[in-house]
């Protein structure tokens, strides 16, 4: 038996916003997603646990089979080691974005309009921390460069940290003065934010940017603080070997952090412009030598920040495109396998941030076919099943 977890990032809405009464899985045309739907079981999923902040790092962890209320350190200690940072027990890392601001009459009435500094590329941001690092770093505080504006801050040897910190995709168009960094320690922080304000005005990189239209880098901004993470390795906790398909750090790290085969695609970026194609032919490939795959799109979640309508409808109906290659080329094979659909939270286009209300996913066992025979919304979702955490899809996918 084969496994398959297609998650689609943030795919889940709400009839709210552009779109009421109706939501992008509503609008979006998926014929092989509703066929999958029809043939198999639909209900919703509790995936980020009460009490948690609806992240995709929890989200993802709990749909992966792991509790985060006893595995979760962070969130930019994961991606850390996407990055091949190999963290001390005594080491602090947190995410390090690159954002666009609107500057007011005083630092704190600086509006942040951009939490992605304009999807900025991988090569450019390694440019602005190289500066950064020489302007900012030191011994025991270095920058190192993720994909695209998704970097990381590693304090070695730091210990303690006591300071909050705000995801800039949560206070897009706000007056960041309340937002920055707080706490006892959170004033080097906020200290590090306004000194690389004026260290990336007259950056090369930005002045590119602006001459072609682009949002800037205006600032880094620090959020996703975390220790070395403890994770079971998955094959040890289900029996399963199994391969990670993703464009970013988060999930990467999550994979190797599981002991997963992580597999580079070409083309990747996280985006609507990603190789969509790319990651069905890879997971089709890595079921080859693996029981499990997981393939992640980080394109809904995008568009959800950016309040872009017709974005996320189109990187549901280009997953669409994934989910139905993937089948088809498992039942040529006549291998009988276990397929999922499933978002990890709702990215709502009205709110563009994140929501950790239950999401509708889909279970297709091609030895059992449930034939359930609605399409996939979060309306028709409600008819359905209901799983009351995460951790209850794997089992429900492989259950005897």
């Amino acid at each position: 038996m084969k496994y398959v977890i297609v998650l689609g990032d943030g795919m889940a809405d709400v009839p709210k916003g552009p779109l009421a009464p109706k939501t992008p899985l509503d609008l979006a045309v998926k014929p092989n997603i509703d066929k999958l739907c029809k043939d198999g079981e639909l209900g919703l999923i509790a995936t980020v646990d009460k009490g948690m902040t609806p992240g995709s790092d929890v989200a993802n962890l709990s749909v992966l089979g792991y509790d985060p209320k006893e595995c979760y350190t962070g969130r930019s200690p994961l991606e850390a080691l996407s990055i091949g940072l190999d963290l001390d027990d005594d080491d602090i890392c947190m995410r390090t974005n690159l954002v666009t601001f609107e500057h007011g009459p005083s630092f704190n009435e600086t509006v942040l309009t951009d939490y992605s500094a304009g999807e900025i590329s991988t090569e450019e941001s390694a440019e602005i921390f190289k500066t950064i690092n020489e302007e900012l770093g030191s011994d025991v505080r270095r920058f190192f460069t993720g994909v695209s504006y998704r970097n990381c801050l590693l304090l070695k040897h730091r210990g303690t940290l006591d300071a909050k910190f705000t995801p800039p995709h949560d206070i897009q168009g706000k007056q960041i003065g309340e937002y920055l960094p707080q706490g006892p320690d959170g004033e080097e922080f906020a200290s590090l934010i306004e000194r690389s304000v004026t260290i990336l005005a007259d950056h090369p990189v930005n002045k590119k940017r602006i001459a072609a239209g682009k949002n800037p880098a205006s600032a880094i901004w620090f959020w996703g603080m975390g220790t070395k993470p403890r994770l079971q390795l998955f094959k040890d906790r289900y029996g399963l070997t199994g391969a990670m398909i993703s464009a970013t750090d988060l999930l990467r790290g999550i994979g190797k952090g599981i002991g997963m085969e992580v597999i580079n695609v070409e083309g990747v970026t996280g985006t609507l412009s990603t190789n969509f194609m790319g990651k069905a032919e890879a997971a089709v490939d890595a079921l080859n030598r693996n029981d499990f795959v997981f393939v992640h799109f980080e394109a809904p979640d995008e568009c959800g920040h950016q309040g872009d309508a017709k974005g996320k409808i189109l990187a549901i109906e280009k997953i669409d495109g994934v989910v139905g290659y993937i089948r088809k080329k498992l039942e040529e094979k006549g291998e009988p396998f276990v397929m999922a659909v499933l978002p990890d939270h709702q990215t709502p286009l009205y709110l563009r941030s994140h929501v950790g209300a239950p999401v509708p996913f889909i279970v297709y066992n091609s030895l059992r076919p449930a034939k359930c025979g609605l399409t996939y919304s979060e309306r028709a979702a409600e008819k359905g099943i209901f799983l009351d955490n995460g951790r209850a899809l794997i089992k429900m996918m492989t259950k005897e």
